[in-house]
């Protein structure tokens, strides 16, 4: 049975419309390689233990969710963890300074994905209600919406840190659905998380997209079978007819 065309969408923000990936190792490295030899540490031996720490630090889902409401917090706890596993001291406000440093590099250095604003003028201009969800600090998810010109295409926006909660909460999808006065039956999300953007919606009856922009395919094992698997946004486009 064909799907129905898009009467609704719902978009992620990072690393769908927007290469959030994209220059983390750099951006860490050159917070390493700047604040580092003021402070007497490393900077390759931090760096090393940075890369361990990171996984870590995010693997572990309820720490992810508690921390990714204060993202200068949580890049900060990283580098003390790494500190403490080195078994460095370092002197006091050496920590906040590379977060500080490194948040600043990663503002830089975020690009939208070419085909972002392309199919994001194309659905605005057919008319098609548009909703982005995304989960985060307050401030830093804002900073990127307006920084990078977004807000204009969204009839509405729903960021954890201001909504008080985040995907892959129920409500979280239900709000930007009324809010769009659109049907879970006939609008459609898009993002690069097989959970937050494909499996939750897809509960309420909405239609799931899943960005897989490296071509990788489905993870071994998954039980999340998205409606449509695209590479780029573009693909979007012959779903609306």
């Amino acid at each position: 049975m064909n799907a129905p065309p898009i009467a609704a969408l719902l978009f992620d923000l990072d690393d769908t419309l927007l290469d959030y990936s994209g220059g983390v190792d750099g951006s860490w490295a050159g917070a390493c390689h700047a604040c580092c030899p003021r402070a007497g540490v490393d900077p390759s031996v931090l760096l090393g233990a940075l890369a361990e720490t990171r996984r870590w630090f995010w693997d572990d889902a309820e720490r992810h969710r508690r921390e990714r409401v204060n993202m200068l917090g949580a890049w900060q706890h990283i580098v003390e963890f790494a500190l403490e596993r080195l078994g460095c001291a370092a002197p006091d406000g050496f920590a906040a300074a590379v977060a500080r440093d490194f948040a600043a590099r990663r503002r830089e250095v975020m690009r939208l994905f070419p085909d972002a604003l392309d199919t994001l003028e194309h659905f605005r201009k057919q008319g098609v209600p548009l909703g982005l969800i995304t989960n985060g600090d307050a401030g830093q998810q804002r900073d990127k919406i307006e920084r990078h010109g977004l807000a204009r295409f969204f009839d509405t926006i729903l960021i954890e840190g201001e909504f008080g909660t985040g995907k892959p909460e129920e409500i979280v999808y239900r709000h930007a659905l009324q809010a769009l006065g659109a049907s879970a039956t006939t609008a459609w999300m898009v993002g690069d998380h097989l959970e937050w953007d494909v499996s939750a919606p897809q509960r309420l009856g909405v239609r799931g997209v899943w960005m897989d922009r490296e071509g990788h395919g489905l993870p071994s094992g998954s039980t999340v079978r998205p409606q449509r698997i695209i590479r780029s946004l573009d693909e979007l486009i012959p779903l609306e007819r």
